[in-house]
């Protein structure tokens, strides 16, 4: 890693540098060296295992201590030879009581016979074996869950059925997953008074932690369930654009329970943007707030979406009890709207709608690389495999604490829901801006065990130190999701809730989850996927389509298995087949399907994610095209012939920037500082408030093919060679 110096030569002087009053740093260097002393010192890991063990780093020491001991450590560290530096260890005890170690110690003696060691080493067997016997796998995993059937399925996987590529899953079943996660589960400990959700309001870090209990949620989604039946017809989609507040979440389950469909709706899309999901997923009506509050300031919501000329929507209030808004004829306040169920003799009680597995319950949109965003249908298995591999890979159970800022527009909205709900868990809701102390205040006071983050949330959090002094220590494990991770503002994060791993997670919309997945079985290292996530196979294809050995460190195209439970087998508004499939080569006598990840296998079987194959980027978490993006920028300035966009992780790793290239119009002159103005301004109005502009580069012509299509790649090689001269500079 080459950074400072060994650890050898770290003295006093260094640490009291690093922010450590002088006395304290005395002892702590005699008990560094001790531990160098205890230890063969040509095993860096093993000195970190030991430090580690020691407890010697302390959550309130400076983020410089933290940085000085682990550059230090892994100061002459080979990643080519030993693969990447590991920071996080599982003991034998830690991982019996884990959801995965458990049933393993139960069921893997009898599964792998003398393969089967202990959780930690047979890891790797086991998840062979979920792959090889998906079957197996999940009927012992649906028992773990609080899934409840009103008609049993045939069969776990039925693969008769040749014209489906990833067969037919728990087939003849029926069930209403809503119902499945308001049921109390004595297996589960999941009971009526257990906590279902906690909640803050930004601006009230004084007052006590809001709570409703499972049985409280119940009586509120059903009492919405009932005010959806008497207003809309069965199976209608219905839109919901808002933050995630505990009131979107009763929404999301009554609309579910009630046998309709939601439609998800990021918070901060532009009209535009909205009405285009509107009108392909034909929702008769949206659900909205007033506005959004942030600290002191409202941004209206109600008009931008009114702006997308829905049929109709219903308004709740941002805060306190009635609306802020002069609403259209046609439109309805939250109080009218549940007020057509007051009459009821019990208007909190609600018969849930059971439906075949199959059913489509919610309707996601990823980006669309050309024209419109791709509709994605969630049918029932959808929650069921976000629910299992976070019962699995983060270890969520009953009884812990899940906080995940996001929203029900993202896949990680309803994947946060579902995982808790689904394991007996408590969902915890800041009601506000997770940048800011108010949110690191509410998870330390909300007890919060499990902390899911983006990682540029995380650099915010660092860069601003606002949550210097807090106590996160009773976190036991931290997510990530939505973009590559930075190691130092990993390290950052660890050390905050005394290096507890960081479950680092990569999937899709269509594939309801994660393909590659940390765990608590197996070390971690900073910024990597320790492996494929439970019962799913893939492979990595060489540029001629070929597969790598699957012990071979290289870097290529995912291929996945087809038969991943969970997964879409259609598309609202796209050929499925052409987009998922065609194309892709056959391995074993399957036809892979398609994901458009490119990523590395390094020594010892660590991932690396390194972008799309497609022009897809990720920016700030949020997958968009670029397409999408040059549109907005050709139309920003009258001297702009056309743009080409491109992103690439900054050589010291971290979030995608956003580069965008210019050709400018004959006779046009116009500074690119001028330019990234313009294109911050219209990308942020037309696109997205939260996206970036980095770099904005004149250029005479665009590389282009034969056939005139631009060649994003080169522009990308040569803004990676650019950055690369720069950081070297």
């Amino acid at each position: 890693m080459g950074m400072g110096k060994s650890v050898n030569e770290v003295g006093v002087e260094d640490l009291v540098r690093a922010g450590v009053a002088i006395e304290e740093a005395i002892d702590f260097e005699r008990q560094l060296k001790d531990a160098i002393n205890g230890c063969d010192e040509f095993d860096p890991k093993e000195l970190w295992r030991e430090l580690m063990a020691r407890k010697l780093l302390k959550p309130w020491h400076p983020h410089g201590v933290h940085q000085l001991i682990y550059y230090s450590v892994y100061h002459n560290y080979d990643e080519s030879i030993h693969g990447p530096p590991l920071y996080w260890f599982p003991t034998p005890n830690q991982c019996r009581c884990t959801n995965l170690g458990r049933i393993m110690e139960s069921h893997c003696p009898r599964l792998l016979g003398a393969l089967y060691k202990d959780p930690i080493t047979s890891f790797r067997e086991f998840q062979k074996f979920s792959v090889q016997h998906p079957e197996v796998y999940w009927s012992i995993i649906l028992n773990e869950l609080s899934i409840h059937f009103s008609k049993a399925p045939k069969c776990i996987l039925d693969t008769l059925n040749k014209s489906k590529q990833g067969g037919t899953w728990l087939p003849g079943s029926a069930l209403n997953i809503a119902d499945c996660c308001l049921r109390s589960n004595k297996y589960l400990k999941k009971q009526d008074d257990s906590l279902a959700i906690v909640w803050r309001d930004e601006g009230c870090d004084d007052q006590n932690v809001e709570h409703m209990t499972l049985k409280q949620l119940r009586e509120e989604v059903m009492l919405v369930a009932n005010a959806l039946d008497a207003t809309f017809s069965k199976g209608e989609a219905i839109a919901i654009d808002m933050p995630m507040t505990a009131s979107a979440v009763i929404l999301y389950l009554a609309i579910v329970l009630a046998g309709f469909i939601v439609v998800s709706i990021a918070d901060s899309f532009a009209a535009k943007e909205i009405a285009t999901r509107l009108r392909v997923s034909k929702a008769k009506v949206i659900f909205t707030q007033d506005f959004i509050v942030r600290g002191e300031r409202r941004f209206p919501l109600y008009s931008r979406v009114v702006e997308a000329a829905p049929h109709k929507v219903i308004v709740i209030p941002a805060t306190g009890e009635d609306i802020d808004v002069h609403l259209r004829n046609q439109d309805l306040s939250w109080k009218a709207f549940l007020s057509i169920v007051h009459h009821l003799p019990r208007s909190n009680y609600y018969s849930p709608v059971y439906q075949p597995i199959d059913s489509v319950t919610n309707i996601l949109f990823s980006s669309g690389t050309t024209g419109d965003p791709k509709a994605i249908p969630w049918t029932q298995l959808s929650p069921i495999r976000c629910a299992a591999d976070s019962w699995a890979h983060i270890d969520v159970q009953a009884g812990d604490v899940v906080c995940w800022p996001t929203n029900l527009g993202w896949v990680m909205g309803p994947i946060f829901m579902y995982s808790c709900f689904l394991t007996g868990a408590t969902m915890a809701l800041y009601h506000g801006s997770p940048l800011g102390r108010g949110f690191g205040r509410f998870v330390q006071d909300a007890g919060v065990t499990i902390l899911g983050t983006v990682p540029s949330l995380v650099k915010t959090w660092k860069s601003t130190n606002c949550m210097e002094g807090l106590d996160w220590t009773k976190i036991k494990s931290l997510g990530s999701t939505g973009e590559a991770s930075n190691i130092d503002d990993d390290l950052w994060l660890s050390s905050k809730a005394d290096y507890k791993p960081i479950v680092e997670c990569c999937g899709g919309t269509e594939l309801a989850s994660s393909y590659i997945q940390g765990n608590l079985l197996q070390p971690q290292a900073f910024g990597t996927f320790s492996s494929a996530s439970m019962s799913t196979g893939f492979v990595i294809l060489n540029e001629s389509g070929l597969p790598y050995p699957d012990d071979q460190a290289c870097v290529g195209e995912v291929g996945l298995y087809p038969l991943y439970m969970g997964a879409t087998d259609r598309l609202l508004n796209a050929d499925h087949d052409e987009v998922y499939f065609k194309g892709m080569p056959m391995y074993k006598g399957m036809q892979l399907r398609r994901h458009g990840d490119i990523i590395k296998r390094t020594v010892g079987g660590f991932l690396v994610v390194q972008g799309r194959s497609d022009d897809t980027m990720n920016l700030g978490g949020i997958k968009t095209s670029s397409i999408e993006i040059e549109r907005v920028c050709d139309g920003a300035d009258e001297s702009v012939l056309e743009t080409a966009a491109v992103s690439v992780a900054p050589p010291s790793g971290g979030p995608e920037q956003l580069a965008i290239y210019v050709v400018l119009k004959k006779g046009f002159k116009i500074k690119s500082d001028m330019l990234k103005i313009k294109f911050l301004r219209a990308i942020q109005t037309k696109l997205n408030p939260l996206f970036k502009v980095s770099f904005v580069k004149i250029v005479p012509v665009f590389p282009r093919t034969a056939s005139n299509k631009l060649l994003r790649r080169v522009l990308r090689d040569q803004l990676k060679q650019e950055l690369q001269i720069r950081s070297k500079i």
